[in-house]
């Protein structure tokens, strides 16, 4: 039950520290798994704290803090329970307050979220309209918070603060970004009480060191002493740092830019050119002067092993007190999460030392490392540490759980298994499954900026038109996707556009591919030297009158498979149960890669975000015109369908079916 600003005042001035940041997984299934994850990097890692975001207007409120009582009571990992206070319920302040208080969370960041939008969201379908308990009458801006905060708990919980290195965009636009717009914000927020300074993500490294040594030296002293933490993202592919740069308006100098242009086709080498980068600016940061501890902050991404590699280049894990050392020899059982046995190293067996081994997970395909091989009935689910490919040390050691967050051996591999992330058409199992952001639903754009795409529609054509002239290039963003079409996407635009044309609006799909060489310039993904494969797929809106009619020439084809869904919560599928992998890959001396797969569970999971969409974009216009009753009218009329059909071979197959119905 630590605070923060403690922990990092008993260290040595001299010394580093890094924490983690993760977001809730928006499956159980994710859930499950981002426990091992976790277990495993606290034990193998051990970072100073851990961040746990909270989604825009309290959107993830249930998950945040599911995920805060994991990682502060079951890891007894020190926790930084973020919270916004725009856009939300006034009495779901007070309740997360008091919530992580009961936890044991000591420690808050405290952000503003997205701009108040009180009339927008208490008449077009949130909230139950009690102007009383409106977060926005007490709260506009994140310094409201901080005051709030100290006022109630006065110093019982350490309050961080963001910092912009480049600037605030509000609004999620860049007209106003700009230091000298964003300084007095944050001087307000160290005013009102902030313990530490954190960083939005950042790649300019110089740009950080100015703005760091322009707090430093400001004239008002407030940051002379307080902690500043660098926030860094570790690179997992080069289309997730496209986007994440984007959304934050982040600037990628032009060097580390045509350092991953190079090897942007393959990437296993976008992960090892991006631990290169992210180690070259943790050491550059290193070498700033500074008056308290070094720290910094790493945005996961609910991922392992790019930030395992960094910590290990540089340095960052801390090393074992002999206190420590004497409980990792100790650490010798391991019990599988969903099996009936444990495995136990030599003979040092203690029952009552029984824990779950933190190379463990939900599936049954793990293996435990053995140092010899036994006689259970369970031997299968047992390597040899030779085989398994990492050190040769006691079983639950930290060399050997570094090296599985690492993606070494048989283990490694195991734990890294969705080291590849495609959005919200990955594997439902994986902690990173979804939106990268993990803030819930939004538009990812101002308002100013939204109506300048989108304009004010009126008709069920206006939004057709959206559609339209996002497929042909005239605009960059549509609500459900802020980036331009894919060069793969480009290959299917004529069918896509007849697809609009029936007045069904498409805003996910892929063409099939029947094995191309992973360089390939255009379908290309993962390592050199292997062949990638894709079966179509579209997901789209359309009204409930016309999936009516598809769905009866869906069911007739056995080579389909769907999943539908409305804003009712009304659900259908072909087969529910069914797991359809719809991008593969074989590379040399590799198991099959399945970065995307769609099914129920990450159907439904999207499904609701789906349409929460529609609601952000309701909000954009004000209640009872004639925009915000059209979307209204489409979000209630219409159904979202996700078909796939698995003649991958046959390219036109899908397009073919959907076209002629």
């Amino acid at each position: 039950m630590e605070k923060i600003t403690d922990k990092i005042n008993a260290l040595p001035k001299d010394a580093n520290y890094f924490s983690l940041e993760f977001f809730p997984p928006k499956t159980q299934q994710g859930f499950a798994n981002l426990h091992s994850r976790l277990s495993r990097m606290s034990h193998s890692l051990r970072p100073l704290f851990v961040n746990v975001t909270w989604g825009a207007g309290g959107s993830t409120s249930e998950k945040s803090l599911a995920l805060a009582e994991l990682t502060q009571r079951q890891l007894g990992l020190t926790t930084c329970l973020h919270l916004t206070c725009t856009n939300m319920s006034r009495k779901l302040i007070d309740e997360a307050l008091e919530n992580a208080r009961v936890l044991g969370v000591r420690n808050i960041l405290a952000l503003r979220g997205d701009p108040p939008r009180s009339e927008e969201y208490r008449l077009n379908g949130t909230g139950d309209g009690d102007d009383e308990d409106d977060s926005n009458k007490d709260f506009t801006w994140a310094a409201d918070l901080v005051r709030y905060i100290k006022m109630k708990y006065r110093d019982y919980f350490c309050v961080g603060v963001a910092g912009y290195p480049e600037g605030h965009s509000d609004q999620s636009h860049p007209d106003n970004q700009s230091l000298d717009s964003d300084l007095p914000h944050l001087i307000e927020k160290t005013k009102a009480g902030a313990d530490f300074i954190m960083t939005q993500l950042f790649y300019d490294v110089k740009a950080y060191q100015n703005y760091e040594a322009l707090l430093r030296n400001h004239e008002s002293g407030l940051f002379t002493n307080i902690p500043i933490i660098p926030g860094l993202m570790p690179i997992q592919s080069y289309q997730i740092l496209r986007r994440t740069t984007k959304l934050s308006h982040a600037k990628l100098p032009p060097d580390i830019l045509a350092r991953l242009d190079r090897v942007k086709s393959d990437d296993e080498a976008v992960k090892r050119v991006g631990v290169d980068i992210i180690s070259e600016m943790v050491e550059s940061i290193k070498q700033s002067t500074t008056k308290t501890p070094r720290g910094f902050h790493f945005y996961t991404l609910n991922l392992e092993k790019a930030v395992a590699h960094v910590l290990e280049r540089c340095s960052l894990i801390p090393t074992l007190t002999p206190a420590d050392a004497t409980s990792d020899d100790q650490d010798d059982v391991a019990v599988v999460e969903n099996g009936d046995f444990s495995l136990v190293n030599g003979d040092r067996q203690k029952s009552k030392d029984r824990r779950r081994m933190s190379s463990a997970n939900s599936t049954p395909r793990n293996r435990i490392i053995v140092d010899h091989p036994s006689t259970s009935s369970n031997a299968s689910y047992e390597a040899p540490a030779d085989e398994a490919g990492v050190p040769k040390d006691e079983i639950n050691s930290r060399a050997n759980t570094l090296a599985i967050s690492e993606g070494e051996g048989t283990l490694g591999r195991e734990a890294t298994w969705d080291d590849f992330p495609n959005g919200r058409w990955g594997d439902a199992r994986s902690p990173a499954y979804g939106e990268i952001d993990g803030y819930g639903v939004s538009l990812h754009v101002s308002i100013p900026y939204a109506l300048k795409l989108w304009d004010h529609p009126s008709t069920k054509e206006d939004i057709s038109s959206i559609f339209r002239r996002h497929l042909l290039g005239e605009l960059e963003a549509i609500p459900w996707s802020e980036e331009g079409l894919s060069r793969e996407t480009e290959t299917i635009r004529e069918q896509l556009l007849g697809l609009i044309g029936k007045g069904w609006w498409t805003v996910a799909s892929q063409p099939a591919v029947a094995g191309v060489r992973s360089d390939d310039e255009v379908f290309g993904w993962g390592p050199r030297n292997g062949f990638v494969f894709q079966k179509a797929f579209v997901e789209l809106f359309l009204p409930a009158s016309d999936w009516q009619d598809l769905r009866a020439k869906l069911d007739a084809d056995e080579e389909v498979t769907y999943f539908a869904g409305n804003a009712a919560g009304d659900f259908a599928a072909s087969d529910e149960e069914s797991v359809n992998p719809v991008t593969w890959g074989s590379f040399a001396g590799k198991e099959i890669i399945t970065p995307t797969i769609i099914e129920a569970v990450s159907f439904r999971a999207w499904l609701e975000e789906a349409f929460g969409i529609w609601s952000e974009w309701q909000r954009v216009y004000a209640p009872g015109s004639p925009s915000s009753k059209l979307i209204d009218q489409a979000k209630r009329g219409y159904w979202l369908v996700n078909v796939i059909h698995h003649a991958f071979p046959e390219r036109e197959r899908l397009w073919e079916l959907l076209l002629r119905s």
